[in-house]
């Protein structure tokens, strides 16, 4: 597994954490969250600069994220997804839209493989059909 795919994982696995806490609007406290974090469970040494890089660019524009995800999941509402499914994609959404040497169809199918390996059985086809939505709005704002 390479570097930036358990960078990903790592998180993913922050974000879950942070969600479930309800504590994902507030980035002021992410750096010592993230020392915690990291104190408490295996990471991969190599893998922290990325996962610092996501975690930081997702606190401060989850808004944004969270709208790309609303506006491309059709009859589903943000709080009643998965949380995993709903980190797995905002992870994606950050690196699509803000990672500029990740082409989107990396982004995307890392997503789904993450997805597989994390989710529940249904989370790959719904993550790999709102992040094609995503990348369409993308590749062609109205």
């Amino acid at each position: 597994m390479g570097i930036r795919r358990k960078a990903r994982e790592i998180a993913l696995q922050f974000l879950f954490q942070r969600d479930f806490q309800q504590q994902q609007g507030d980035c002021r406290s992410l750096d010592e969250e993230f020392a915690l974090f990291k104190q408490s469970f295996e990471t991969a040494k190599k893998s922290i600069p990325y996962a610092t890089q996501l975690l930081t660019g997702i606190c401060e524009r989850l808004a944004e994220l969270d709208e790309y995800i609303v506006n491309h999941s059709h009859n589903w509402r943000l709080n009643r997804m998965s949380v995993i499914d709903r980190n797995i994609l905002r992870v994606a959404i950050y690196e699509m839209r803000f990672g500029a040497d990740i082409p989107a169809r990396v982004a995307i199918n890392e997503a789904v493989e993450i997805a597989k390996r994390f989710g529940s059985e249904d989370s790959a086809a719904f993550i790999n059909g709102i992040l094609d939505g995503v990348r369409k709005s993308i590749d062609s704002p109205s």
